[in-house]
């Protein structure tokens, strides 16, 4: 997505929706976590090389999941200090983070999938069979729209919580 905060706008709702199936922080930022690629890419000038490359197939998603965990779980406590802070209280379990650490960085993929014509999700194989998908229903309005809506749901949601949560 050109403008990566909007993958943060499904991942807040679902993450709100589910607390006790996915660790917040970890959705959080493993749902944005695929763009430090095309990131380099740009920063670094890098020529011969797609914007969403390897890092947007779901093998290279794999890797960063993985890579998620390491970063996330030695943290768990501080994570954890942050979330009741905004009083979302959450338990953390090595394999709840390493599960959510999937869901965020797929669901990245997946979202991409519909937009950029240069990821091959399924990589090693070519092409991306999501690309035409929803071009009749003009793609980038569609996930935009499904974002921003997503966003505004979780805020909803958020302040719904706060307001039972003090009665």
């Amino acid at each position: 997505m050109p403008f990566t905060p909007f993958h943060l706008g499904p991942a807040l709702l679902f993450g709100l929706a589910f607390l006790s199936v996915f660790d917040l922080p970890t959705l959080l930022l493993a749902s944005v976590i695929s763009d430090i690629e095309p990131f380099c890419v740009v920063f670094f000038n890098v020529t011969g090389y797609p914007l969403h490359g390897f890092f947007h197939s779901y093998l290279g998603a794999s890797i960063l999941a993985f890579l998620m965990l390491l970063i996330i779980y030695p943290f768990r406590h501080m994570l954890n200090r942050i979330t009741e802070a905004f009083s979302i209280p959450q338990k953390q379990s090595l394999k709840k983070t390493l599960f959510t650490s999937f869901v965020g960085v797929y669901s990245h993929v997946l979202l991409d999938s519909f937009l950029y014509i240069e990821m091959m999700p399924f990589y090693p194989l070519q092409g991306n069979p999501f690309i035409h998908v929803l071009s009749s229903f003009g793609s980038y309005e569609v996930i935009y729209g499904f974002c921003g809506i997503a966003f505004i749901l979780s805020v909803l949601l958020y302040v719904c919580r706060l307001m039972l949560a003090k009665k």
